[in-house]
């Protein structure tokens, strides 16, 4: 059975990847830059943009599953063209921000892209993950590295951040096995954590002492954007910790159920990620 990986180089995706090669199966992976890329032995690397569907055709030709990177522009040029060439099953990396109606880049376009084509024959699952605890390379990591410390708004805001590789997993077994067919799976880590506990949590993972620093929402804010994000992701975030502050993000077992383990805690995620903080 072949499949192919779209956004293969992705925090995600790379891990679809791997998974999908070690569970013996023939693999394709999509990516803007072969050159660049590197992927497990036996994996087929074909170049290649989902905002230019036209060049998709023979990476996609003979492919029976797709991993599906959304990209509402052509999401439904993509869902069409993947459904043609006999592809028979999607597994679409949506997001819970479609749950919670904050969905601020058409994971919901590119969902029911998907579903269009379902009858000429395609079966669809969307994968929905919460705030994902690779995120935390942005916010955190320079003043992580540089100082040891973490400033943030919202110290009492509970998120549940999930490891990529959880999310990976429940997409291979959405991929590879049978009752997840018009299924929607939300996703999150294993238990809800204040952003102080949060801190701890990557202090005990990365093996070092981590302060924590409240700061006002409007500080939170300029120092997001001196590290370059845009000033309305800034505000998405902080909205996001301001409803947390309130109400504790919602934690699912989904990861438990699928793959029969508990979801990997942020201590782990911050271990599997030591490098980068050093």
């Amino acid at each position: 059975m072949t499949m192919l990986v779209t956004g293969a180089t992705g925090h995600v995706g790379r891990h679809v990847v791997r998974r999908l090669v070690a569970a013996g199966h023939s693999v394709r992976a999509l990516t803007r830059d072969v050159g660049a890329a590197k992927f497990p032995n036996g994996v087929t690397a074909f170049e290649g943009d989902l905002l230019q569907p036209a060049g998709l055709r023979a990476a996609l030709t003979g492919v029976e599953r797709l991993y599906l990177f959304p990209v509402a522009e052509t999401a439904p040029e993509v869902a069409r063209l993947a459904a043609s060439l006999g592809v028979r099953r999607i597994v679409v990396l949506s997001s819970d921000a479609v749950t919670d109606g904050s969905d601020p880049s058409g994971h919901r376009d590119v969902e029911e892209a998907v579903e269009a084509v379902a009858e000429s024959g395609v079966e669809w699952t969307h994968l929905r993950p919460g705030e994902f605890a690779v995120n935390k390379l942005s916010l955190w990591e320079h003043s992580i590295r540089t100082g040891s410390v973490v400033r943030s708004a919202y110290p009492g805001a509970m998120g549940a951040p999930v490891h990529e590789d959880d999310v990976a997993a429940v997409a291979v077994a959405s991929l590879l096995e049978d009752g997840h067919q018009g299924v929607i799976h939300r996703i999150s880590g294993p238990r809800a954590l204040s952003q102080r506990d949060q801190v701890l949590a990557m202090a005990r993972g990365l093996g070092r002492a981590i302060a924590f620093e409240e700061v006002s929402p409007a500080e939170a804010r300029a120092d997001m954007i001196a590290q370059g994000f845009p000033a309305d992701i800034a505000d998405y975030i902080l909205a996001h910790q301001a409803t947390w502050a309130d109400q504790p993000a919602a934690v699912h077992r989904t990861v438990e159920q699928i793959t029969g383990r508990p979801a990997r805690d942020l201590a782990r995620w911050a271990a599997d990620h030591l490098t980068d903080f050093q």
